[in-house]
């Protein structure tokens, strides 16, 4: 395996290890079947008109027929360049571009266009940035939100997925104050390994900011990611942990390898035990929980909100209106 990654750059010593596993065949339960349903057949066909771009379909997300069917879209903002690296994100890690102050009001734009019921933002660390990337983040759901104020049917709800900005105070308070839907900030994995897979990002730290979301009143959301090296009790310990920092609502997926660069695939998580997972996970009291090979954290995100608000007291039709 060549030492020169993709983009012309020098691999990492990590990379190279990783490049020695080849990559592994999938089983036969990780694989979709499109079904393309009117709601799906007008916004490929729409996004394609308008010259658009969200991350389901730069992704190949699997989960791109269900979502858009239900109005749903995830859009990555900040660029294309993180200040971090994870060993499982395609993303690449470098230097970013000059922050684009313009990017709130085109994601707004896009919305609208695409007549969104829920988007999801997420996007790269931007350490790079005095504050971190918070105005962009804070930025983007106020553009939504105020574009989309007159829609029939609401304005569309937001899911921010964010980096964890260090924990920093103000950077959190800026984020939070656009008030999203829900506050999403990902875990991913278990203690043990966390160091390994996430070298720039601490667990509870990641805990920290999922605690002062939930403190300052939003719905708070992770995702876990199996097959990397955890064990199962590793998993079980972690969703408590999440739980009893205030997490409300958690996705769980199989680990898919972007490349040859990235982690190994440690092990397949079968079906029954996805299952296992999300029993599990509703008898600690979460409210919402979708576990599968192939979710992913913005998978039937409008879903799982409605599920929280319910938890909350809060009916149908005052969620409607949130």
């Amino acid at each position: 395996m060549s030492g020169v990654a993709p983009d012309g750059r020098k691999m990492l010593r990590l990379e190279v290890r990783n490049s020695q596993t080849p990559i592994e065949r999938k089983p036969e339960w990780i694989k979709t079947r499109a079904k393309m349903g009117p709601e799906y057949t007008k916004m490929q066909a729409l996004v394609k008109g308008e010259g658009l771009h969200t991350v389901c379909q730069e992704a190949g997300c699997p989960n791109i027929y269900e979502c858009w069917e239900d109005r749903e879209a995830t859009f990555l903002i900040g660029g294309d360049q993180c200040t971090r690296r994870c060993d499982f994100c395609q993303i690449d890690t470098g230097k970013p571009q000059a922050l684009d102050r313009d990017e709130p009001r085109r994601v707004g734009e896009s919305v609208v266009t695409m007549d969104l019921n829920y988007a999801t933002i997420t996007g790269v660390a931007r350490d790079d940035l005095d504050d971190g990337g918070a105005w962009l983040y804070a930025e983007t759901v106020r553009q939504i939100h105020a574009q989309t104020a007159g829609r029939e049917g609401g304005a569309t709800k937001v899911e921010l997925l964010i980096p964890d900005f260090n924990a920093e105070p103000a950077q959190l308070a800026e984020v939070f104050s656009s008030r999203p839907q829900v506050l999403a900030h990902n875990v991913e994995t278990v203690p043990r390994i966390f160091k390994r897979i996430r070298p720039g990002f601490r667990y509870e730290r990641s805990l920290e900011v999922i605690t002062r979301a939930r403190e300052a009143g939003l719905v708070t959301k992770s995702n876990l990611i199996l097959g990397m090296g955890e064990t199962r009790e590793e998993v079980s310990e972690a969703l408590q942990d999440l739980h009893d920092a205030g997490c409300e609502l958690i996705t769980i997926t199989q680990y898919l390898r972007p490349s040859a660069r990235h982690h190994p695939v440690e092990r397949w998580v079968k079906p029954h035990e996805f299952v296992e997972l999300k029993d599990e996970a509703d008898a600690i009291g979460y409210s919402g929980v979708m576990s599968g090979p192939l979710v992913r954290s913005s998978y039937r995100a409008g879903r799982l909100f409605q599920q929280a608000m319910e938890r909350r007291g809060v009916t149908a039709a005052a969620a409607q209106a949130v």
